[in-house]
């Protein structure tokens, strides 16, 4: 979580001291969409390794990567750790969320939500407080280098605090050959190809009508149609004996379904805010990195106070509906507000109070969502259903990134030609003092209008997340303790079954 607000605030930096600011966008798209690309996958392997073997390689991934990205001398190589520190990123979350239920005992799972809300109230705060300082005081470098020490600790708190064998819940272990590859592969590739060509529109011009968008895009789409059509036939074929990339059971299920709709929704302006708004500062307001970094404590406070209160709300009660509905609005007003932005040089304050809707929103979603995969899914499913959960929310979040890309991009080549040209943008921190009053103000005006198109396609996209959360809406709800007993109590006649299933073919082999 602290890589995430961390790395925001130092990508003007990096942009410009690699001279390519049209493409740092990829800094934060290659984490991403490692991020979102192997999340179930590394659930499911937590099915076969177990899941204190696959906390600690997504860890050592994560960490090796990091130290690699401070030592990159390219934007293309920093771009390509990004990506490998994204996959052990994407195993640490979606670890984490499988094991907080499974180790917590049922009266004190109430509590989860208020634990994940602490953890994203301290990274919040510290990541642009740090981003800002180490990229002002020292260097952007030391962003990816503090991953190091912090690990290290972190993996040895880890190691020295796993639970003993007898302590840990019984799970049923799965084989290797089991898990669902083609089906991951299907996934990752739909994500990739999807995300690609927004981000490419952004940097290399109107690429709308040609191939390298149309392509990719139809490509991801088949990648998706595949994917369904495969998880179909294994859960006709194999009923269950294929631990499915995407169960069917999962999607089967209306309300799991569209919560994992709401949940893409409002990963878009989230992801989108993080990465959009510390630009705007430093290149409208005129910020440092540091300053930008401070500025986003309302919007990442707001969500620390949301995923609490989420989880308060729903710790007794089931009010999920309720709380999708109430994030959507809540972030529909923050995103609406915002298209007000003025564009003047200095701090607009309002601004900043109204990103604490977008936060707030988000986190009463993000707690919700994760509480729901959990009482809505198969025992047998839960590490699928909690990597989905974190799959589709950074995907919304890296379509949000490439989207924010080809806005700003669209608008800089239609309004800036003739007064700024492409080598003064690309090293604007630099030549920025020689620049005349009108260049300045047309940058400002570009990033300001790019910023307000930025909001009202969040406000059609949440708009969208309204709908969604509308078919979360369930009758004669059970309370989250209730539904997890239910939970319990058909994973154990599942259980049952199956011994009856082989234990007739026993006495039937054994009367052959």
């Amino acid at each position: 979580m602290l890589d995430s607000s961390i790395v925001a605030t130092s990508l003007y930096t990096i942009g410009q001291e690699f001279k390519e600011t049209q493409s740092i966008n990829w800094v934060a798209l290659a984490y991403s969409l490692a991020y979102l690309s192997c999340a179930v996958l590394f659930a499911r392997i937590s099915d076969v390794i177990g899941r204190k073997w696959a906390f600690l390689a997504s860890y050592v991934i994560f960490i090796a990567f990091s130290l690699g990205c401070g030592f990159a001398q390219s934007l293309q190589q920093l771009i390509a750790c990004r990506a490998l520190q994204g996959i052990g990123g994407s195993g640490l979350y979606s670890t984490t969320m499988i094991v907080f239920p499974e180790l917590t005992p049922d009266h004190q799972k109430k509590h989860i939500a208020s634990v994940v809300g602490l953890v994203i109230a301290v990274s919040g705060v510290l990541g642009p407080v740090l981003g800002g300082i180490l990229t002002d005081y020292a260097s952007w470098r030391w962003v990816f280098w503090i991953n190091g020490p912090i690990g290290l600790v972190s993996i040895v708190i880890f190691w020295l605090t796993w639970p003993k064998e007898k302590y840990l819940p019984h799970l049923e272990r799965r084989a290797w050959k089991e898990v669902d590859f083609l089906g991951s592969f299907l996934l990752i590739a739909a994500s990739v190809l999807i995300v690609f060509p927004f981000q490419s529109a952004g940097e290399n011009g109107d690429t709308w009508s040609q191939a390298i968008f149309i392509a990719p895009l139809i490509l991801g789409i088949f990648c998706i149609c595949a994917l369904f059509a495969w998880e179909y036939y294994i859960d006709t074929r194999w009923q269950g004996k294929l631990a499915a990339a995407i169960p069917l059971v999962l999607l089967r299920n209306h309300v799991y379904s569209f919560a994992t709709l709401a949940t893409i929704c409002m990963g878009f302006p989230y992801m989108m805010s993080v990465y959009a708004f510390p630009i705007y500062f430093q290149v409208v307001n005129g910020k440092s990195p540091l300053q930008a970094g401070l500025m986003l404590l309302p919007m990442l406070g707001g969500t620390a106070i949301g995923t609490t209160i989420g989880g308060a709300v729903n710790g007794k009660n089931n009010r999920m509906f309720e709380t999708f509905v109430a994030a959507c609005i809540l972030m529909i007003i923050g995103c609406a507000s915002e298209t007000t932005a003025s564009g003047t040089f200095g701090t607009d304050p309002k601004i900043l109070g109204l990103l604490t809707f977008i936060g707030f929103g988000f986190g009463m979603s993000a707690s919700a969502s994760t509480m729901l995969a959990n009482i809505e899914s198969p025992v047998r499913e839960h590490a699928s259903a909690q990597g989905i959960i974190a799959q589709v929310r950074i995907l919304g979040g890296s379509i949000g990134i490439a989207a924010s890309s080809a806005i700003l991009g669209v608008k800089k080549r239609t309004q800036l030609p003739g007064i700024v040209s492409p080598q003064q943008l690309a090293n604007l921190a630099a030549v920025g003092p020689t620049l005349s009053p009108d260049q300045l103000g047309a940058i400002r005006r570009v990033y300001t209008d790019a910023l307000r198109v930025d909001m009202i396609v969040c406000c059609g996209v949440l708009a969208l997340g309204i709908v969604f959360s509308l078919g979360v809406y369930r009758r004669n709800r059970l309370s989250p303790m209730e539904q997890s007993r239910k939970r319990i109590i058909e994973e154990r006649e599942r259980k049952r079954r199956l011994a009856e299933v082989k234990a007739d073919a026993n006495v039937l082999v054994g009367q052959i």
